[in-house]
């Protein structure tokens, strides 16, 4: 894994070129004003903390609407 010190602007100017690396493993220390403020890697598929409860789309092509989901409640 790759770690890599990148400032928030160069961030903000090419996520998706960032995206991409971290994709590929890679993971950067986002610094400003010469401080670390965070770090940004690939979420670790053993500590995912992302379930699916319920896919809608699997009920009705397109989901359903908010206000019918909730008047089932």
């Amino acid at each position: 894994m790759k770690k890599t010190i990148i400032g928030l602007k160069e961030l903000r100017e090419n996520t998706d070129a960032f995206i991409k690396q971290i994709a590929k493993g890679d993971s950067f220390i986002v610094v400003r004003k010469s401080r670390p403020i965070f770090r940004i890697t690939a979420p670790d598929e053993a500590d995912e903390m992302w379930e699916r409860v319920i896919d809608l789309t699997k009920i009705k092509k397109g989901g359903i609407a908010l206000e019918t989901l909730l008047s089932q409640l």
